[in-house]
């Protein structure tokens, strides 16, 4: 499957959705399970730190953390 899955995320208290291709997904979840940390503490980090939307943000701080 290479749609786009949304999916509800909170970020400083308050929900907002997010679209993306489900390899990003999982890369997301990996990241956060080795981190020991939930899927929604790692997005508000990447919230804080991004200069785009957020999907595209996440996308690229996993392909950046996954050496790409």
């Amino acid at each position: 499957m290479s749609g786009l899955i949304k999916r509800s995320v909170t970020i400083a208290g308050h929900r907002t959705s997010v679209s993306l291709e489900p390899v990003f997904w999982d890369a997301l979840v990996a990241e956060a399970d080795g981190e020991g940390r939930s899927v929604n503490a790692l997005v508000a980090e990447i919230d804080e730190a991004r200069t785009t939307n957020l999907s595209s943000a996440i996308r690229v701080w996993l392909f950046e953390r996954r050496g790409g």
